[in-house]
């Protein structure tokens, strides 16, 4: 009889961070920039047009920063992969020993590590010290080209809402529209990644929409006072 696999929080932490990442910076950093040129006594062209504008140009950057990051991340583990495959190859009774050294600092006995690291480096050598020298797992393998994409889709996703909110909104009433459609968007976010992630729901709300709140009235801030300078 087979045990089925467990499913953990754990193993969407790749794609959830960058998700949860684009959506939050596209809210926060599209709303900022409608709440500041509409502050500055921009047109509404001129606000949709920035609006859009920076939703383009913060999902090229999102995905393009992601793919960096991750692409380093990558290259640093093959670096240490290839470095272990040398050392294996050089000195296999002493790789072979320093693995069950590593299992008689978690608590097994020194024949019972010695034991277990025989068959492990017999079985798959390079897979045992990558995961229990190297700490690499499936779950933290490097995704560039998915850390990018969910980024970009995901910053796109959150950087419509305040944009249509603009378009929807009354000429007068955009600071107020956006301001609270963004901060319940963000809200909702909170609840779905710590849903997602088994994370603590309080926490993940107040912690999105403290900084939404910083942000867009930091950019109000700076509208004013340009509308004023430019008057």
């Amino acid at each position: 009889m087979s045990i089925p696999k467990e499913r953990h929080y754990s193993d969407r932490v790749g794609w959830l961070r960058a998700a949860v990442l684009g959506a939050n910076d596209g809210i926060v950093s599209t709303a900022s920039l409608v709440i500041g040129m509409a502050t500055a006594g921009a047109t509404l062209a001129g606000v949709l047009t920035a609006g859009a504008a920076g939703a383009v140009a913060g999902a090229m950057s999102m995905a393009a920063g992601e793919y960096v990051s991750v692409s380093s991340q990558k290259d640093t583990e093959r670096a240490d992969l290839a470095r272990e495959r040398r050392e294996l190859a050089a000195n296999y009774e002493s790789e072979t020993r320093e693995l069950a050294e590593i299992y008689e600092a978690r608590g097994l006995s020194s024949t019972l590590a010695q034991e277990v690291a025989e068959k492990l480096m017999h079985h798959d050598a390079l897979a045992a010290h990558a995961r229990d020298e190297l700490g690499f797992s499936h779950v933290s393998e490097a995704r560039p080209l998915q850390a990018a994409m969910a980024s970009a889709l995901t910053f796109l996703s959150g950087a419509a809402l305040p944009i249509v909110a603009s378009l929807l909104a009354p000429r007068q009433g955009i600071v107020l529209v956006v301001a609270i459609g963004s901060l319940l968007a963000l809200g909702l976010l909170g609840i779905l990644s710590a849903k997602v992630g088994g994370s603590r729901v309080r926490v993940a709300v107040v912690r999105v929409v403290v900084w939404g709140v910083l942000a867009m009235a930091a950019t109000a801030g700076v509208g004013w006072v340009f509308g004023v300078v430019g008057t």
